[in-house]
């Protein structure tokens, strides 16, 4: 682990939530971490396509102890500037967010999508496994 803050992505939420490869890992890194407000809406979407009723998602996402983090003008230049470096792994605008957020606070961007980890990014990338 690392002194610096971590920024979670989409896909490290629910791994954690789900058991998936890597929950142990994300888990040990949840408490006070950084949550672009793009990879919330992100997993509450996640959360509605496996058919969690509304009020258990309010529920789940209330308890989690991160920081929702407003996506603001300079996040979203950068993820915009990211996307030609990113294109050939295809990172979508969420995870772009996610990176511009970790680049921003000078955080580890934390993700269960190995391809990052390969990439010249500007960011402290973990790959939970």
């Amino acid at each position: 682990m690392t002194d610096k803050p971590y920024v979670l992505d989409a896909s490290a939420l629910l791994a954690a939530f789900f058991n998936e490869p890597g929950a142990d890992h994300v888990a040990e890194r949840m408490s006070g971490a950084l949550l672009s407000a793009a990879n919330h809406a992100e997993v509450v979407a996640k959360l509605v396509d496996r058919g969690t009723p509304r009020e258990q998602i309010l529920e789940i996402m209330g308890q989690l102890d991160v920081e929702v983090v407003p996506v603001d003008q300079a996040q979203a230049t950068t993820a915009g500037l990211l996307r030609d470096s990113t294109r050939s792994a295809g990172l979508s605008l969420g995870d772009r967010l996610c990176l511009a957020l970790a680049i921003s606070r000078d955080a580890v961007a934390l993700t269960t999508d190995r391809v990052w980890a390969d990439l010249e990014l500007g960011a402290t990338v973990e790959v939970a496994r």
